[in-house]
């Protein structure tokens, strides 16, 4: 009798117990999609952590949707590229089976600092170069060479003449012709006055002979 009672006492007390354990450890099937915070795009492959549960590590679908089995009140982390860590709690009170949620991220800005790369890959290379490289002439000095007079001869020798300096040439031209249009040349053979000079000048040659003879 007496071993009977302890028996029945043991069996009621494991029937407690069992089911505090079944109330505590209630299972759920906990789904959701994880989108952007800002501009509300799904966010494909995260990572979905139950910290509580072993840390056990499920992953999303290309399409931002997850879905495994937890319990209520289970702490779940959320991480993926580019966005921040996101520390999220299951419910503790879940009158249902299934549990949804939306699940936003927020994306991870990093400013890393400039990096300059240099051609050399060791410091006898950059000495090397540095040592035969040709010192470019200051502003003063490339000023007074292209205003030499034989840079501006090689540029009136190659370069072609503009608008402007067309244009004056044709202005004297015509300046020109406007003023020696009523001017009429004359023919020196119809002018007697040529022919006075030649013939004096023949005479003093001939003159100039007679007394040399």
């Amino acid at each position: 009798m007496k071993y009977s009672f302890t028996l029945i006492l043991l069996l009621f007390v494991s029937s407690v117990f069992a089911q505090q354990i079944t109330a505590d450890k209630k299972l759920i099937q906990f789904s959701g999609i994880i989108t952007d915070v800002d501009s509300n795009t799904v966010v494909p492959y995260v990572t979905v952590t139950n910290l509580t549960d072993k840390e056990q590590r499920y992953a999303a679908n290309y399409k931002g949707f997850f879905s495994f089995i937890a319990h209520p009140g289970d702490t779940i982390l959320y991480t993926a590229v580019g966005y921040k860590d996101l520390l999220l709690a299951v419910p503790s009170v879940i009158n249902d089976t299934k549990y949804t949620a939306m699940i936003k991220l927020k994306a991870e800005i990093i400013n890393l600092p400039t990096v300059r790369v240099y051609p050399w890959a060791t410091v006898e290379e950059f000495t090397r170069d540095f040592m035969s490289m040709k010192i470019a002439d200051d502003d003063y000095a490339i000023a007074f060479k292209n205003l030499s007079q034989e840079s501006l001869s090689g540029l009136m020798q190659t370069l072609p003449r503009d608008g402007g300096e067309i244009q004056s040439s044709n202005f004297r031209a015509n300046h020109g012709r406007s003023i020696n249009k009523n001017m009429v040349q004359t023919n020196p053979l119809l002018n007697p006055f040529a022919w006075g000079k030649l013939m004096q000048s023949i005479f003093k040659g001939d003159k100039s002979r007679s007394a040399d003879n």
